[in-house]
């Protein structure tokens, strides 16, 4: 077992070496010579065929030679034709910088103060920095003589616009949702925020990605404990590459092997913008539309955007059909199953007598029953959206209606088994999170087996199993439950129903510790009827 470990890690370090080597090749000061710097860019890229270089000079007698880089795709050639070179060619020649009064200045000198007329610039000195760059959609402007150069903010590529959101809809409320560009999800931001302490800080993850991740709070609101173990465990993460959010949520969260999400993501700015205000830590990976928002409570998944558009009344009744959904999609078949297989004494007799009469013809017990047709639901439901979008609603709907016809027809299940399967599917949509729905569609199983083992005492195990289990999380050491256990009474006004706004005056206590008050005191805020005239 030894000798494994030990060529296990011979084998690793192996790798770190090479991985350093390359590491090396690709890095190191710029060359002193225009013509070195090209081919050293060249050889890290191989050559690839939509890399740009331009060489060219400048001056009146034409003795400074400067070289342009760019990635065809990446970068915006209009400005780089319009802006950089028109400016370097042509506009520097009128503005006479050969004259004594510049003659001290280096040419380097001369066009970062005089010359280059961009507002995002930065001094590269090395070629990890240049590549980088290169890489994101900068252009790099390099001068014979010099081991300096400019990557200039110049990225355009193409890109999605702010569209609907797909995944988590609403009747009222705004419609617009985060693209697939990190400087537009921060603009949307900024766009709801407009307070100079929202506060944002970019750092790259991933040794050949070099994806960019923000992590943005509201400085003076979210909790600095919090907003430092976040940037902890960001700067642990050491990996190849980020393609999505979903990276960074496996990465960072409390609880890897748990049904139930530790970590919340939304593809709507004005959720993110509710969770900044209340002291939460948004975490923006570039080249997706969900963000992250951390430290997330249990209670969140019950909550959408639009019961704060809604009157509190409408909103309250919302969110307790959720909770009602829940428990309905969670425990429908396995009561089922309990009932009609170990306690059916607590059938009314007529409903036990129509129940047996149905299922007389059935060759299967209850819980297999249960299992194919929640099973053939599951999979009807992954190929109604794996299928093209014109098609696949319709797949799903007449396949459910055409399969659940025959089965009953053919006496393999019993028509109340169809409509308690209907039911809990139904209910799980309600759901106003995909990833709380996945869970309650796991745990469905685990309960269908306990009520076919053990019948209802074996749910009432699994319910206690599953409580204990969600007070034992944590989301960046604050408690799962919270604000039901711990119970934290000042802020039950925004859990199973919500208060009107006027109320809600504080923000939730283990979130926020320090900027407790939000508006002014309820007394103050309550709008009163107008006095009659004596």
């Amino acid at each position: 077992m030894k000798w494994k470990l030990f060529k296990s890690k011979n084998k690793y370090q192996a790798i770190n070496r090479n991985i350093q080597m390359e590491n090396i090749n690709q890095s190191g000061p710029l060359k002193k010579t225009l013509k070195d710097n090209i081919k050293q860019v060249k050889e890290a890229l191989g050559e690839s065929s939509d890399i740009v270089t331009r060489e060219f000079l400048i001056g009146e007698d034409g003795k400074i030679k400067l070289g342009l880089f760019y990635i065809e795709g990446l970068a915006n050639t209009t400005f780089i034709q319009d802006i950089i070179l028109k400016t370097l060619m042509i506009d520097i020649r009128k503005a006479n910088l050969n004259t004594t009064a510049y003659s001290k200045k280096k040419a380097f000198e001369i066009l970062r103060d005089f010359v280059l007329s961009v507002g995002n610039m930065k001094e590269i000195a090395d070629f990890e920095n240049l590549l980088t760059s290169l890489l994101s959609g900068d252009a790099i402007v390099l001068i014979d003589g010099y081991e300096q150069g400019f990557a200039i903010d110049s990225k355009g590529w193409e890109e999605r616009g702010v569209t609907e959101p797909t995944s988590q809809t609403v009747v009222r409320g705004p419609k617009d949702s985060f693209s697939e560009t990190l400087r537009t999800n921060i603009s949307l931001i900024r766009r709801r925020i407009k307070d100079p302490s929202l506060w944002i800080e970019t750092k790259q993850i991933g040794r050949r990605t070099k994806t960019d991740v923000a992590i943005v709070y509201i400085k003076g609101v979210a909790s600095d404990k919090i907003v430092k173990e976040v940037r902890r465990r960001l700067d642990k993460i050491d990996i190849d590459g980020i393609l999505e959010s979903s990276y960074i949520e496996e990465l960072i969260q409390d609880e890897t092997y748990s049904f139930f999400p530790t970590v919340y993501n939304t593809e709507r700015p004005d959720s993110v913008a509710a969770g900044l205000l209340e002291g939460r830590v948004a975490i923006l990976v570039d080249g997706t539309p969900f963000v992250l928002l951390v430290p997330t409570l249990f209670v969140q998944y019950f909550q959408s955007s639009e019961d704060y558009y809604q009157r509190s009344d409408i909103g309250s009744l919302l969110r307790i059909l959720r909770y009602l959904s829940f428990f309905i999609a969670l425990l429908t078949p396995s009561l089922y199953i309990a009932v009609t297989t170990f306690h059916q004494e607590m059938l009314p007799t007529p409903l036990l007598i129509s129940i047996a009469a149905q299922r007389e013809g059935t060759p299967f017990p209850a819980f297999v029953e249960a299992l194919m047709m929640e099973i053939t639901f599951e999979i009807l439901r992954e190929a109604g959206i794996r299928m093209p979008r014109a098609v696949g609603p319709a797949i799903s709907i007449v396949g459910a209606l055409v399969l659940g016809e025959a089965a009953v027809k053919a006496g393999i299940v019993s028509p109340v088994m169809v409509i308690v399967v209907s039911i809990t599917a139904i209910s799980s949509f309600v759901s106003p999170t995909y990833n709380m729905a996945i869970a309650v569609r796991i745990l469905r199983f685990l309960f269908m087996t306990l009520a076919a083992t053990f019948g209802l005492f074996g749910i009432a195990l699994g319910l206690i199993a599953m409580v204990l289990h969600l007070c034992s999380l944590r989301s960046f050491g604050i408690p799962y439950m919270a604000p039901m256990a711990p119970f934290i009474w000042n802020d039950q006004k925004d859990v199973i129903v919500r208060s009107p706004i006027w109320n809600m005056f504080s923000r939730p206590r283990l979130i926020n510790q320090k900027n407790i008050i939000r508006q002014q005191s309820p007394s103050m805020a309550k709008p009163k009827p107008p006095q009659k005239k004596q």
